[in-house]
């Protein structure tokens, strides 16, 4: 079981704590463009070999965020040093799609490039100290909202950038950050148990559709009984499924 928020003796929860002494007069809001360096990635020209054979930088496409999830540290694909213009985004910086595929976004945290659908999120210099990149990936899930209800339709879809850049971004201390992580990294966790069991159960449930199925099918064991469900689990469990054929 997930426990999100410790209490104190007067039943207040950390983080209710944590912002009343801290942040009693309610949380700073900054506009991304003040926070953030927002830039588009690109793809390098894929008729230049040099620019991909043999490559070792990653370079981020939907693909990855579909197959590796939302927090990566090596991408399907890479470049090489030619290919790049100017210097990499560092480690810790966010893409966010905003043409395209758009409500997805992904923490990076390695030297990175992406494509031109991704927008690069890269903290400034004077905020480094101030936002935790867990927090900034978390909240980002918001930002994902505010982007499809704020899209250009033309012959595809993109975000409008003018009021991208100002959208508005909580900065709470970093205790109260660090506390908000710590509450849904928990739930993450259990969120991803609960996948992994119910994935478990439905491979167990699929085993036993195709005994069933085989079963009744196979007209010359005609004479067969079919099992209950609660033997056909036991049939089934794992992986020991009796040969219907």
């Amino acid at each position: 079981m997930v426990k999100s928020q410790s209490t104190g003796g007067d039943g207040v929860s950390k983080l209710e704590q944590l912002i009343q002494n801290l942040c009693p007069d309610g949380v700073e809001y900054v506009e991304l463009r003040d926070i953030f360096h927002i830039k588009n990635g690109y793809t390098p020209s894929k008729a230049n070999e040099d620019f991909w054979i043999d490559g070792t930088i990653p370079w981020f496409r939907m693909e990855d965020i579909r197959e590796n999830g939302r927090i990566l540290s090596d991408s399907i694909q890479h470049i090489t040093e030619d290919a790049v213009k100017g210097a990499l985004f560092p480690a810790n910086s966010i893409i966010v799609a905003t043409s395209a595929t758009i409500g997805e976004h992904a923490l990076i945290t390695v030297d990175s490039l992406a494509n031109q659908r991704f927008t690069y999120l890269t903290r400034k210099e004077k905020y480094v100290n101030r936002l935790n990149p867990m927090f900034a990936y978390y909240y980002c899930f918001k930002l994902d909202e505010w982007c499809l209800n704020n899209t250009n339709i033309s012959s595809f879809a993109s975000v409008d950038m003018g009021k991208f850049a100002r959208v508005k971004f909580p900065l709470p201390p970093l205790p109260v950050q660090a506390e908000i992580v710590r509450i849904l990294d928990n739930f993450a966790e259990l969120t991803a148990e609960l996948t992994a069991e119910l994935t478990a159960e439905l491979d167990k449930r699929k085993k036993q559709y195709e005994y069933y199925r085989d079963l009744l099918l196979t007209f010359d064991n005609a004479a067969n009984t079919i099992l209950t469900d609660r033997q056909t689990d036991r049939q089934t469990a794992g992986g020991a499924m009796a040969d219907a054929e």
